[in-house]
């Protein structure tokens, strides 16, 4: 079994900057492709990144290219969503989830999630 823990999330400004982490444990022999996603109060969730096993691909929402980047360090077993320039509207709980394919909508596993509110 693989276990997720998302970290980092909490109350930042407009136009603030969070990194998020997901730290991997468990069943940990192979490296998964790993996705971001985040569910806003009242909304369907929405998967905002991806990242292949190796780390030489990524995707991003349309939502948050340009704003956030994500990489890994395989060595630490954990993924990383380095988040600037945040809005109001980013506001949601985050989710990393782990996965056989590629960017699937449909991940393997899933973390608890961490809330990152923005707000002034």
């Amino acid at each position: 079994q693989l276990r997720l823990v998302e970290s980092g999330g909490g109350l930042v400004q407009p136009g603030g900057s969070l990194r998020l982490s997901c730290a991997a444990s468990g069943f940990t022999s192979r490296n998964y492709d790993i996705g971001w996603f985040r569910q806003a109060p009242g909304k369907e969730r929405e998967k905002i990144s991806c990242i292949s096993s190796g780390g030489g691909s990524t995707e991003y929402a349309d939502s948050v290219k340009g704003r956030f980047t994500i990489s890994r360090d395989n060595a630490k077993k954990t993924v990383y969503l380095q988040m600037n320039s945040l809005k109001p509207e980013d506001t949601a709980v985050y989710y990393c989830a782990a996965s056989s394919f590629y960017c699937s909508n449909y991940p393997n596993y899933w973390g608890q999630g961490t809330q990152v509110t923005v707000s002034s």
